[in-house]
């Protein structure tokens, strides 16, 4: 899938947890851990915009499109 989920870079840099974004978010650390691994097949608008409202990013800082990814 072209669509690359950088979520761990934008934790690492802002120094905080999967649980603490979890438990804001509002969805499990099962989930989140799925999310962070690019294993899901969509995401909700208002889960995305409170991902970027807790770590104070845009959601092109966490999502990625690799068009190189598409012609493997």
């Amino acid at each position: 899938m072209p669509i690359k989920v950088c979520l761990d870079q934008i934790l690492a840099k802002r120094n905080v947890t999967s649980k603490a974004l979890a438990e804001h978010v509002g969805i499990t650390t099962a989930n989140m851990s799925l999310l962070k691994q690019g294993k899901v097949k969509g995401i909700r608008f208002a889960t995305l915009e409170s991902i970027c409202e807790f770590l104070e990013c845009q959601p092109g800082d966490i999502l990625i499109y690799d068009q190189d990814e598409r012609e493997s």
